[in-house]
């Protein structure tokens, strides 16, 4: 009996590189939800909101927060309102302010045609959830414009920590 790929190394290298992609391949545990708002004028009043489930309270996991913006947004920055709940316990609520871009070196994050995302990372280090179950989220601009104009839609990324 001949190895049927012996007269086929074209088949041969096919089939160890499928075989090392699907190796290489690891789940991530990742949620991530954003909520667009119409015609990019962000309402104070218009939170964006969402939930997310946590089953392995032992796993440490990183927050990003998600802002997708035009190249004529006004600022460098946001101030939100970042609200997260726990199951079973009340919304708590802090000030973030995020930086966007700098007038020298332009916005941060990628950006195609005049519309850009930066993905902010909410704690210095990744944090684990002290309880297993479902977790509410809310961001609400507050800044001095309302609406505040060339926002198209903000959002939560929740991933495990790589270690």
């Amino acid at each position: 009996m001949t190895f049927y790929f012996y007269n086929h190394p074209k088949k041969l290298i096919a089939l160890f590189i499928l075989l090392g992609s699907l190796m290489g391949c690891k789940q991530l545990d990742v949620f991530e939800q954003s909520q667009a708002f119409r015609n990019n004028d962000w309402k104070s009043n218009n939170p964006a909101k969402g939930q997310f489930l946590i089953s392995d309270t032992s796993a440490a996991y990183q927050m990003f927060i998600i802002i997708r913006h035009t190249d004529a947004y006004r600022y460098n920055n946001i101030w939100l309102n970042v609200g997260l709940q726990s199951p079973g316990d009340t919304m708590y609520k802090q000030k973030v302010n995020l930086q966007l871009g700098e007038d020298a070196s332009g916005w941060e994050g990628t950006g195609m045609n005049d519309i850009w995302e930066v993905r902010k990372n909410l704690f210095n280090k990744p944090r684990r959830f002290v309880k297993p179950g479902i977790y509410n989220f809310e961001l609400q601009q507050i800044m001095r414009d309302d609406p505040l104009q060339q926002v198209m839609s903000a959002g939560l990324r929740v991933e495990k920590a790589v270690h």
